[in-house]
Parts: structure tokens; C-alpha cells; sequence
């Protein structure tokens, strides 16, 4: 545990600004409603014994994940484009602002080298590919949202970090600037460049690096600019922060939500493929981007499943799918793009 990637929890000034917080309590930070980590009945032994010794079928593609290398160096800056990486990695050009949310691009998603490799095919970026980045969103300061070495070496590109509450610790532990940093408490709300604004909304799930939990914010985002309002959602289960958000900030554009690892002994903390539409109701959107999958084995159900299950459901509700190939440019202005369903020419 005193090995770096595990990061720092807050002390000092940053651990009395935390506990001024009114969704800091009792030590830790609290979901806006009781939201245990595992269903009555689970406890983690078994989960990890399940893990261990159960054969759960297709949780890894037998082909490689397809993906498009495409040079975002040379991105027209006039254009308002998102680049999907896998999981929750997403790169944002608004505006001429260039935003990176939750980079993992060191090809696994656990402290343990190797552990929860990323599928073959899903992980062909890494930082040599990005520009300087005007800003760089963290979620929360899990293993698959914040790497540890993908954020060392996005040091020297990235000029400011905005996170939640607690997770700019880590970054100094790391070498970051503390000018550098912007922590932020749900509702509270940043200025960005080109008067883009940017608005720190709840989620429902939890946080942590070491067997220490809740000592850091998990966030979710509202961007606005000029043409274009989105949803970024971190991890999350569905609760009634949606509908909140919605009403506050809807309707959206697009809403960017997790869709995969959900498993009925963790049903709090991640949205089901039903669950997404619903919050997807709630927010008042015309188009989903379901993330949270595709890149790494971190439930029992098949890779593809959140996919197919999202596309299904959707026939009762109607909402315009994103769903690009890892590195393909989606213009975020046209609302008429198509996409195929690029999982089904899978094994």
C-alpha cells in the first residue's frame, strides 16, 4: 500500500475544506440516499471467490475490438467533436477547447500489473497522441477512471485538472502543481475557457484506492457552451439525482452514461441497460452515449451484453444511440449521424 499508484487520501488544509462539505459525514463522503456497496447477502470474500474459481462465459471478446486510429493533432479546431477511447475515456473538442475525461491508457485497470487487462484491440492510444490539453476531468479516483500512469505522463500536456472533492491529492502526491488543480463540491460550478461553463453534479457510487473508503468525491459534469449542452456522467447507479439534473440543466444534448459492469450483487452503485434509459429519461436528452464497457472485464456478464441489451430496450423508448468504434471523430453537432452496432460482427 505505500507504493505511489495508490495514492495519498487528503489531510491537512484539503482534509478541513472536505469536512466543511454537507456530503461529508461521519468521515466519509455520503451518497444522497443509503447506498450499500453489495446487495443484502454478498460480502467481497465471496465475490472474489466467485471470480477465482466460477467460469462466467464470453466475458472477453474472442476477436479484437475494432477501433480507428485517428490524428487528433490535427483535429479542425472549429469543429465540436468527441473521440471515444473504450470504458469511460472520451476526448472533447468545444468550442476550441480541448478536454481529456478519465484517460486509461495503460492497457489495465486494477494496481495489480496485468489483473484486468484491457481486450485485445481497445487500447491502441496513448498520450503521444494527445495535444496540450486546455483540461482534464476526473470522476472519481478509481482504477479504471484514474490511472496512475497514464496521468504521470499527462504531466507536462495538461494545463488544468478539475475533479471532486479530495482527488487532487492523489495528483500532488504525484507531481502535479496544486495551482493546477481545481477541486470542486457537488453544485458548485467552474468558468472554463471561451465561456464554457461547467457545472459539478452528483452521482450515486463511491470511491477509494486503498481499503479506505468514501475519502474522495465522485462527480459528474454539465458542459455548456454556446451551441451544445452534455451530460458527463461518472460511474453511477440510478437514483434520483437524475431527474434533479435534468430539470436544472436539461434538456441535453447528448448524455454521456455508464452501461456495463452492473452485477445484481452490486446493484447500487452501476446503472442495468434499463436503468440508463431511464435516467436518460430523466435528463431530458435527445442522444445517449453508453459507456463503461468494451475495454475491461470487471463484472460476470458477457462483454457485449450491455450493448445488445441497451439496443434492445431501446426500441421502446427511441433515443438516438452513439455508439462509435474506439477512435472514431463523432461531430457532435450533427444530430442525424447513424451508427452501426459494431459489437455484433463480434464473437
Amino acid at each position: 500500500m505505500i507504493q505511489k499508484q495508490f495514492g495519498k487520501n487528503p489531510s491537512g488544509e484539503r482534509l478541513k475544506r472536505i469536512e466543511k462539505s454537507p456530503n461529508y459525514k461521519n468521515g466519509q463522503f455520503q451518497n444522497l440516499s443509503h447506498t450499500p456497496q453489495l446487495a443484502e447477502g454478498k460480502t467481497i470474500l465471496g465475490i472474489i471467490s466467485d471470480r477465482l474459481f466460477k467460469k462466467f462465459p464470453n466475458v472477453k471478446p474472442m476477436d479484437e475490438i475494432p477501433s480507428v486510429k485517428t490524428n487528433i493533432h490535427q483535429l479542425d479546431m472549429e469543429k465540436d467533436v468527441l473521440i471515444w477511447f473504450g470504458h469511460s475515456s472520451y476526448f472533447l473538442q468545444v468550442d476550441g477547447v480541448r478536454i481529456l475525461v478519465d484517460p486509461v491508457f495503460s492497457g489495465n485497470a486494477s494496481p495489480i500489473p496485468n489483473s484486468i487487462p484491457s481486450f485485445e484491440g481497445a487500447n491502441n492510444y496513448s498520450v503521444s497522441d494527445f495535444p496540450d490539453l486546455d483540461y482534464l476531468f476526473l470522476s472519481h479516483d478509481h482504477y479504471d477512471h484514474l490511472d496512475y500512469s497514464t496521468i504521470l505522463e499527462l504531466k507536462n500536456k495538461v494545463e488544468t485538472v478539475i475533479c471532486g472533492l479530495g482527488v487532487g491529492s492523489h495528483l500532488e502526491y504525484w507531481g502535479y502543481d496544486s495551482t493546477k488543480i481545481i477541486e470542486k463540491d457537488w453544485y458548485e460550478t467552474v468558468e472554463l475557457k471561451n465561456n464554457l461553463h461547467l457545472s459539478i453534479e452528483p452521482a450515486r457510487h463511491f470511491s477509494g484506492r486503498t481499503l479506505a473508503r468514501n475519502k474522495t468525491l465522485w462527480v459528474s459534469f454539465v458542459l455548456k457552451s454556446s451551441n451544445l449542452n452534455l451530460f458527463l456522467g461518472g460511474d453511477s447507479g440510478y437514483e434520483s439525482h437524475y431527474k434533479a439534473i435534468g430539470e436544472k440543466h436539461g434538456p441535453f444534448d447528448l448524455a454521456i452514461l455508464e452501461n456495463g459492469q452492473y452485477n445484481t450483487s452490486w446493484p447500487y452503485i452501476h446503472h442495468t441497460p434499463v436503468q440508463v434509459l431511464q435516467a436518460a429519461t430523466d435528463l431530458k436528452t435527445k442522444r445517449i452515449l453508453p459507456v463503461h464497457s468494451s475495454k475491461f472485464n470487471l463484472s460476470t456478464h458477457s462483454w457485449d451484453e450491455p450493448l445488445k441489451q441497451l439496443k434492445n430496450l431501446n426500441e421502446a423508448y427511441h433515443f438516438p444511440l452513439v455508439t462509435p468504434v474506439i477512435g472514431e471523430v463523432v461531430d457532435l453537432r450533427d444530430e442525424q449521424l447513424v451508427f452501426g452496432a459494431w459489437w455484433e460482427d463480434l464473437e
